[in-house]
């Protein structure tokens, strides 16, 4: 983490509680340009690396952890990185209030909390409702990357996604590259274990 207090700058953030409608990107951003959402930016290694090297496009990272939340945002001030916002919330909410059809290009994804514990199975982040919003969400051709290395949880995530009628599987190339790992991966990766990834295509 950094040395410093994070500072909270307006420009590089959404505070739901401004939020009373769906949400207007071409206003949050000041431009028109395609739009990419992560859910569970972390430390927003991902996001940064997407920002910088796609200053074309529109980045939005959702993050619960408030301390998470609040260094990414940081980050992105840091850097300057005017096509990119940090907000925490719900994003299963989010996404389904929020987020108008035909307004993103993609999802990303990466290692969402698997709640292992049978009674936590609800707080899962892919459950129906929410595949069903991502698909409304994304543009025809938008697709949505998805890592995991639990692998009940991947198997669930495929089976619902693949399960809602818009969506069909593709490759998985994800504009991160294959050069670039979040946190979460650079850890699992050194303990040995199987990472299982998805994209799949709006159609």
């Amino acid at each position: 983490m950094s040395k410093h207090a994070p500072i909270l700058d307006d420009r590089f953030i959404l505070r739901p509680e401004a939020i009373t409608e769906p949400v207007d990107f071409a206003a949050v951003f000041g431009s028109d340009r395609p739009v990419e959402i992560e859910i569970g930016s972390g430390r927003g290694t991902l996001l940064v690396h997407l920002a910088e090297n796609n200053p074309d496009v529109n980045f939005l990272g959702i993050e619960w952890a408030s301390e998470f939340y609040r260094y990414s945002a940081d980050r992105l001030r840091r850097r300057n990185l005017v096509n990119a916002r940090m907000m925490r919330t719900d994003a299963r909410d989010f996404v389904a209030r929020y987020v108008r059809p035909e307004t993103v290009r993609a999802f990303h994804i990466y290692f969402p909390d698997p709640w292992p514990k049978k009674r936590h199975h609800k707080r899962r982040l892919f459950v129906p409702e929410f595949c069903q919003a991502a698909a409304r969400a994304l543009v025809p051709g938008g697709k949505i990357y998805i890592a995991s290395d639990h692998q009940e949880y991947f198997q669930m995530i495929e089976t619902g996604i693949l399960v809602v009628p818009e969506f069909s599987p593709t490759e998985f190339d994800s504009p991160a590259g294959n050069d670039v790992l979040t946190n979460y991966e650079v850890k699992f990766v050194r303990e040995g274990r199987s990472i299982y990834r998805l994209a799949a295509k709006k159609r």
